[in-house]
């Protein structure tokens, strides 16, 4: 479908905005210089560790779960009209198995909801993969102790439940409507093409163990057999590469490679503009990690003390807007929690920020729209700063 264009009033909005930050922005000062530097180089941090290895293949993923999946099959399971256990347990463990950050899953997220999932269950999906991941969660128990790693797990999946069941509650109307659009079941793929539900469950696995197993992180030390598997992980990668392949040139026509392969570009464009757009602001505010930029580290270290209502809030918005690539907030936190930070903080954040980011939210907004995105990160944030509190006042 053709993208809309840019309406006379909105174009000059942004031509007004691009405007006053070109006469107000003091470009030449120190800050800021070393600002703008710093929102490029992690855009190119964010190119070459993420882009080709994460994003590229879930937008193929996501392109496949378009053109290929069953969309009854997507109902039936995920659908709001599914058991209420059955959707949010599938979508909370479908997420958590990918291991991946908060960009990665979005184009994942895209595609279910596309396919004619629920709100909610699409919700749990969005937060359940950055947020529910086995390793971090393994690292949190080594790095912080029993009582914080358990408190993120146990958050973690309860949220997933929670968040994701409040979406669908407060949407309940404007989602039942989206389902009974019939321009939902527009999508191609609403038959499965001649190939068996086994050919399909292969053929998907293959692209999901790639995208798992080329982007394998190491333990530190907390896993013998989980560095085993990150020291053979290409040849595992090889492997699902292999079947990928073979599936392709076995059980798909050239016309089902075409349909995929503009499926997946249209993804990308839809996708990609925000992401790399939304780095580029996390970058010029906030720095890479362990890097100054606009906004002072100090000055967010010295915030988060203690285990006051505002601390723990605090820490749920900054870690909301930071960009965190998968088990770095391990280390991020422990530096933190180093300058003074509180445990409640640390949990609140340690919830927060792995599923959200300010390129996150500006492609989520791209598909749900401003109200339904902000009541998704309005969701996470309380609710951190809610588990922060209780967390910090136990402990």
């Amino acid at each position: 479908m053709a993208k809309k264009a840019l309406s006379p009033n909105r174009l000059l909005l942004i031509t007004l905005g691009v405007f006053l930050c070109a006469y107000f922005v003091p470009f030449d000062a120190p800050r800021v210089i070393v600002a703008i530097q710093e929102a490029f180089l992690m855009l190119s941090e964010y190119a070459r560790q993420h882009v080709l290895l994460c994003v590229v293949p879930a937008m193929f993923i996501a392109g496949a779960i378009t053109v290929f999946l069953n969309q009854q099959a997507v109902i039936r399971y995920l659908g709001p009209s599914a058991p209420k256990l059955l959707a949010y347990s599938v979508a909370s463990v479908s997420g958590s198995i990918l291991a991946v950050c908060s960009c990665t899953v979005l184009p994942l997220f895209k595609g279910i909801y596309k396919k004619g999932a629920g709100l909610g269950p699409a919700v749990s999906f969005l937060y359940s993969g950055p947020a529910i991941n086995i390793l971090a969660i393994v690292l949190s128990y080594k790095v912080f102790g029993w009582e914080l790693g358990l408190a993120r797990m146990m958050g973690a999946v309860l949220f997933a439940f929670v968040i994701g069941y409040l979406m669908q509650v407060i949407y309940r109307r404007e989602d039942e409507a989206r389902l009974a659009d019939e321009r939902m079941f527009s999508y191609a793929g609403e038959d499965e093409k001649g190939r068996s539900l086994g050919q399909t469950v292969v053929y998907m696995a293959s692209m999901v163990g790639i995208l798992v197993f080329v982007n394998w992180a190491p333990s530190r030390g907390t896993s013998v057999l989980w560095d085993a598997v990150y020291t053979g992980r290409y040849w595992i990668t090889a492997v699902f590469a292999a079947v990928l392949i073979y599936s392709l040139v076995r059980w798909f026509s050239r016309d089902d490679l075409i349909e995929w392969t503009v499926t997946t570009r249209d993804f990308s464009l839809q996708i990609l503009p925000y992401l790399f757009g939304g780095v580029l602001i996390a970058g010029f505010l906030l720095g890479r990690p362990g890097h100054q930029a606009l906004i002072p580290g100090e000055w967010i270290a010295g915030l988060v003390g203690g285990n006051s209502v505002w601390a723990n809030f605090f820490a749920s918005i900054a870690g909301a807007f930071m960009y965190f690539a998968t088990l770095t907030e391990v280390p991020i936190v422990q530096g933190l929690m180093g300058s003074g930070m509180g445990k409640g903080p640390a949990l609140a954040l340690l919830l927060a920020g792995p599923s959200l980011s300010l390129p996150n939210m500006l492609v989520i907004h791209g598909e749900l729209g401003w109200k339904k995105t902000a009541t998704y990160v309005m969701l996470v944030v309380l609710l951190s700063t809610a588990a922060g509190i209780l967390f910090g006042t136990l402990n």
